[in-house]
């Protein structure tokens, strides 16, 4: 392995997993939202994260729509 490298010739390309990474948002959820997949987390054994955004992304997969009324 050489002891130093000329990265100026190097060629720029895209990064071809851009399209896959995930967007960073902040979300406001209730206590017992985050302690209720933080317990599940801990059953399953993967990140409270990964749930949630696996729930949702099952819930936009099947179309799912919340059924709420407001009331008068």
């Amino acid at each position: 392995m050489k002891d130093e490298y000329d990265l100026s010739k190097m060629k720029s390309r895209p990064n071809p997993y851009a399209k896959s990474l995930k967007k960073h948002v902040t979300l406001r959820m209730s206590p017992d939202v985050v302690e209720y997949f933080k317990k599940m987390a801990e059953e399953t054994n993967i990140p409270y994260q990964s749930l949630i955004n696996l729930y949702l992304r099952d819930c936009s997969a099947s179309k799912r729509k919340l059924n709420m009324r407001w009331a008068p």
